[in-house]
């Protein structure tokens, strides 16, 4: 903004007979400002401001000397206070809310651009003894709408740019995820398969027990022999099919795709929504906090999905009506770190370290069962891959649960 502002300003004519200007580098100051989040719209007039002052200055020392500097200051400070109003004003009207409405964007640049005009006329006039009369103001108010609609199409046909780029990116996206499925699709067959047989064998085993059972002499030595490496074949079949999944699987995993890796944020976004369904299907009313420091390159989206999710999902469960989800994901030079603190029930302590236990679960359905209690198991073991750590803290007696999974960057980045 700096340096391109005061360079688009020397674009300029004098609408009026007087020394304001009409220049370029307001349309220009316009669509920066639209793009800022972060740094301080009235900071960022007011450095602009002082940066095209400057800018003038220079160009008038190099052409006229010193000895005009004076003159030149006298002549070039109030585009400083246009600067300054046009940012604060800009602040006020809250504009970068409205993205999604141009009309309103359009009808309050305008106004801000008018209340800027007035305030630097206003300046000449006192200091410079500038004329100011209605036909200027009213010029003023026809140049600022031309100027604000013309800034306002360039910045939406750069959003539409960026939105056509986004529907491709989403479209390489789904056309990966849709060959990710076709793959466990095939795969999930030969897991069909693998079950029959298995189902097959267990029938075989029990047969072959009952009969043994009730009357040992029923088979031969050769009989019996020929029974169980029947047997042992059909393992031996179900062992190749298992191989084959898994290869399938590995090749799957192990083959990155650059749609594979996404910004934290999107990733924690995804985690959030997804929760948020899952307690609303549980009719539980549940906050979720997502907050993330540090810099961090793309994460590798499945992994880092299955662990935070499996954590997350379990948080869900374990409040019972209401309560607080807090997702804060930290990064330092080596590792990254994922808290996920919830007010449910807790564990106590002499459970804390089963929970990681295949089987250990505390959560029932309806009708007793209880779950499966691997999804911790999975995550330990995943995290312990990854040559990280996973751990709880836990106070029942504050119903308050965190859990936290620290692992090397290098394991959740993209591979350079």
């Amino acid at each position: 903004m700096v340096v391109i502002v005061p360079l688009a300003g020397e674009l300029k004519f004098y609408p009026f007979p007087n020394t304001f200007r009409v220049t370029f580098g307001v349309p220009i100051f316009f669509l920066l400002l639209l793009a800022i989040r972060k740094v301080p719209l009235v900071l960022c007039g007011a450095i602009v401001g002082a940066s095209v002052v400057c800018f003038r200055l220079a160009l008038s020392i190099s052409t006229e000397g010193f000895f005009q500097l004076q003159n030149s200051f006298i002549l070039h400070f109030p585009t400083f206070f246009y600067y300054l109003t046009y940012s604060y004003v800009f602040y006020l009207a809250k504009l970068n809310r409205f993205h999604h409405h141009p009309l309103i964007v359009g009808f309050l640049s305008a106004i801000i651009e008018i209340t800027s005009s007035i305030v630097e006329l206003s300046i000449r006039h006192y200091v410079l003894k500038d004329i100011i009369t209605f036909s200027i103001l009213n010029e003023v108010v026809i140049i600022a709408v031309i100027r604000s609609f013309f800034a306002l199409g360039f910045f939406y046909a750069i959003k539409l740019h960026e939105a056509e780029i986004y529907s491709i990116q989403q479209q390489k996206q789904n056309q990966h995820m849709l060959l990710l499925i076709s793959n466990l699709y095939e795969e999930s067959i030969q897991l069909k398969k693998s079950l029959k047989d298995s189902e097959e064998i267990t029938r075989n085993c029990y047969d072959l027990y009952q009969n043994l059972l009730n009357d040992q002499n029923s088979f031969t030595s050769e009989e019996l022999a020929k029974k169980i490496l029947g047997i042992a074949g059909q393992v031996h079949e179900i062992k190749k099919d298992n191989q084959r999944i898994y290869s399938g699987l590995s090749e799957m995993i192990s083959a990155e795709n650059s749609t594979d890796y996404m910004n934290v944020e999107e990733i924690g976004n995804i985690i959030i929504q997804t929760n948020q369904k899952y307690a609303q299907s549980l009719g539980k009313n549940i906050e979720f906090v997502l907050s993330i420091n540090g810099v961090f390159p793309p994460l590798h989206v499945y992994t880092t999905l299955s662990l935070v999710n499996n954590l997350v999902s379990n948080s869900v469960e374990s409040i019972k009506i209401s309560g607080l989800i807090n997702i804060c994901i930290n990064k330092n030079s080596t590792e990254i770190e994922f808290n996920i603190f919830d007010t449910g029930s807790g564990i106590p302590k002499k459970k804390a370290e089963l929970i990681f236990k295949p089987g250990y679960t505390t959560k029932y359905d309806l009708s007793g069962n209880p779950s499966t209690g691997i999804g911790l198991t999975y995550v330990k073991e995943v995290v312990n891959n990854l040559k990280g750590q996973v751990y709880i803290e836990s106070f029942p007696e504050k119903n308050e649960t965190i859990f936290t999974i620290k692992l090397p960057i290098r394991s959740l980045s993209e591979k350079g």
